[in-house]
C-alpha cells in the first residue's frame, strides 16, 4: 500500500541520512559481540590472503579448482570488508550515521558479491562434475580460456544483474523515519523507510533470491548428485574414495552456505514478532562463510596445506 499520503507536512522533505541503529532488541550490550565479530573478520581477512598468496606463489596449484577457490577468498575478503568495519564503527564508536550514497554502495556490493559467491560455487561444481563424470575430456574442456570465460560471465552477470537493486532503492522518497534497525544496508530495511510504493524494490529482491541464487543452488546440488550416481558405479573403493575426497570440501561448505540463504528467508518470516533474529542471521551468514571457507580448504586439501607449509616455513617439501 503506497503510504506517500499518510506523512504529512514532511512529504517534501527528502532525507540526507540513515541511521543504522545496530541489532534490534539489544542496543544497550550489543557492543560485548563486537569482539567475537572482530575476531571472525581478522581470521578471515587472514585465511583468505594467505589462500590466494599460497595459490598464487605454488606451481602446482595452478589448476581450475584452485583457480576457483582463489576467486572464492577474494570475495569473501570483499565481502567481509563491506559490512565488518561499519559495525565494529557502529559497535565501538556509536557512528551509526551513513548518507544515502554510501548506504546505497554499501548495498549493492553486498548483493554482487554474495551472489558472486553462490556463482563460484556454482563453477566449482561444474569443474569437479566435469573431472569426475568425464575425466578423459576434462583437459579439453576445462581450459584456460573456459577458465576466463567462466569466470568473467560470473563477474558480467552479478555485476550487472545486482545493479537494479541500489538503483531502484535511490528512486525511492525517503522522507519521515530514517532509523535502521541494521547493522548494515539490507535492500528490505532500507526500504520499508520509503513514503512511496516498493513493489517493484520487493519483487526485484524477490527475483535475485530465487530466480538467480536459487537456479545455481538447483543446478549445483543436480551437479552433486551427478557425481553421487557416478561415483556409486565405481567398482574400487579405492577410486570412489578418492572421487568424493576431491569434491568433500566443496559439499560441505555449499550445504553450509545455501542452508544459510534458506534460513536467512525463512526467518524474514518472523521479523515482526522477533526482529533481533534475521538481522543477526544476515550479519552471521556474511562474516562466517568468510571465516569458515579457508579452515575447511586447508583441513580437507593436502596440496594447500603443503603450500601453506612452504610459504610459511620457507622451504621445499615433499608432494608426495
Amino acid at each position: 500500500m503506497d503510504t506517500f499520503t499518510t506523512v504529512p507536512n514532511s512529504s517534501s522533505i527528502q532525507i540526507s541520512l540513515f541511521i543504522l541503529m545496530g541489532l534490534p532488541g539489544i542496543h544497550e550490550w550489543q557492543h560485548w559481540l563486537s569482539l567475537p565479530l572482530a575476531l571472525l573478520y581478522i581470521l578471515a581477512l587472514v585465511a583468505n590472503l594467505l589462500i590466494v598468496i599460497t595459490i598464487h606463489h605454488e606451481p602446482m596449484l595452478h589448476e581450475p579448482m584452485y583457480h576457483f577457490l582463489g576467486i572464492l577468498a577474494l570475495v569473501d575478503i570483499g565481502l567481509a570488508t563491506t559490512i565488518m568495519p561499519k559495525i565494529m564503527a557502529i559497535f565501538w564508536f556509536d557512528a551509526k550515521a551513513i548518507s544515502l550514497p554510501e548506504c546505497f554502495a554499501q548495498m549493492y556490493v553486498i548483493h554482487c558479491f554474495f551472489c558472486m559467491e553462490s556463482g563460484i560455487f556454482l563453477c566449482m561444481a561444474v569443474d569437479r562434475y566435469i573431472a569426475i563424470c568425464h575425466p578423459l575430456r576434462y583437459p579439453s574442456i576445462v581450459t584456460e580460456a573456459f577458465m576466463v570465460k567462466v569466470t568473467g560471465f560470473m563477474v558480467l552477470r552479478n555485476g550487472l544483474l545486482t545493479i537494479p537493486v541500489p538503483v531502484l532503492a535511490a528512486q525511492r522518497l525517503y522522507c519521515s523515519k530514517n532509523e535502521i534497525d541494521h547493522c548494515l544496508c539490507s535492500n528490505l530495511g532500507v526500504i520499508s523507510l520509503a513514503c512511496d510504493d516498493i513493489t517493484v524494490n520487493k519483487f526485484y529482491q524477490l527475483f535475485l533470491a530465487w530466480i538467480l541464487v536459487g537456479s545455481d543452488m538447483a543446478l549445483v546440488f543436480s551437479s552433486y548428485a551427478l557425481i553421487l550416481r557416478n561415483v556409486l558405479r565405481l567398482n574400487s573403493a579405492e577410486a570412489m574414495s578418492k572421487a568424493l575426497s576431491t569434491c568433500s570440501s566443496h559439499l560441505i561448505l555449499i550445504i553450509f552456505f545455501y542452508t544459510g540463504v534458506i534460513v536467512l528467508s525463512v526467518t524474514h518470516l518472523v521479523e515482526k514478532k522477533i526482529p533481533l533474529i534475521p538481522v543477526l542471521f544476515n550479519v552471521l551468514h556474511n562474516i562466517i562463510p568468510p571465516a569458515l571457507n579457508p579452515m575447511v580448504y586447508a583441513l580437507r586439501m593436502r596440496e594447500l596445506r603443503l603450500g601453506f607449509q612452504r610459504l610459511l616455513v620457507g622451504e621445499e617439501l615433499p608432494t608426495k
